[in-house]
């Protein structure tokens, strides 16, 4: 099954099922264009991973980690299926990094890598954008990591029955393929993660945790759409607009 929030055309916001004759809700159908698509969940924080591809460590010039490192971003980065987000005005390198989203269904703390999974709603598709320049200069990521509109997600939220173990991860900028990896080449898995998040911090309901980015990643730029397909869950596109 594949949730979606969605604002109808009298402006109500529901929660519907995407099917492939369109949104369906309350004995209506919805041509996905005629909606405005929400972002899937609506969550009190993104817990994003970074390094969990050792390629994507190789081309940062960076070691592998021990164990797996955490940075938030906070809800303000939040941006739909469909939107333009705005790129922070003066920065030279602002990148894109195609990332699977794990959508937390129960409020959870101190989860066993052998229960994560019963904690896990669905997988949805993350945009991890980053602006380079501030992210090498400063230790918390706040002016790097969770600028406004920096974390573009959805359109879905897939049941993890709909999402293979070795999905395929793949981001495309105006129809050129930038990234593309699978799901299968994690260094942490998403039990492994659940585990060491919730050693530290309570997950709440709709809580997304962006699992890390494989190699690939490059610059943004005025006018580039974007396209994030991940297996089983579909496709996120959103535009870039320079401020």
């Amino acid at each position: 099954m594949h949730r979606v929030r969605f604002r109808d055309p009298a402006g109500s916001v529901r929660n519907g099922t995407w099917t492939d004759d369109g949104i369906r809700f309350g004995g209506e159908t919805y041509d996905p264009a005629d909606v405005d698509v929400l972002p899937p969940t609506e969550p009190t924080k993104i817990v994003c991973i970074g390094l969990n591809y050792e390629k994507h460590a190789e081309e940062s010039g960076m070691e592998i980690p021990d164990r797996p490192l955490l940075f938030l971003k906070p809800p303000n980065t939040l941006a739909a299926h469909g939107d333009t987000i705005t790129l922070p005005a003066g920065k030279e390198r602002v990148d894109y990094e195609a990332e699977l989203g794990v959508v937390i269904g129960a409020q959870c703390r101190n989860v066993a890598a052998d229960e994560a999974m019963d904690v896990v709603a669905g997988f949805t598709c993350v945009n991890d954008v980053s602006n380079r320049d501030d992210q090498e200069v400063e230790q918390n990521w706040i002016r790097g990591k969770a600028f406004d509109g920096a974390a573009p997600v959805g359109p879905v939220v897939a049941t993890p029955d709909e999402v293979p173990d070795d999905a395929r991860i793949t981001l495309r900028v105006n129809g050129e393929t930038k990234q593309d990896s699978s799901r299968a080449d994690f260094i942490f898995s998403v039990p492994e993660l659940i585990e060491e998040i919730t050693t530290y911090m309570t997950l709440e309901p709709g809580d997304i945790i962006s699992t890390g980015t494989p190699e690939g990643v490059g610059p943004l730029s005025d006018d580039d759409r974007v396209e994030v397909e991940i297996e089983g869950v579909g496709t996120l596109e959103h535009g870039v607009r320079a401020e």
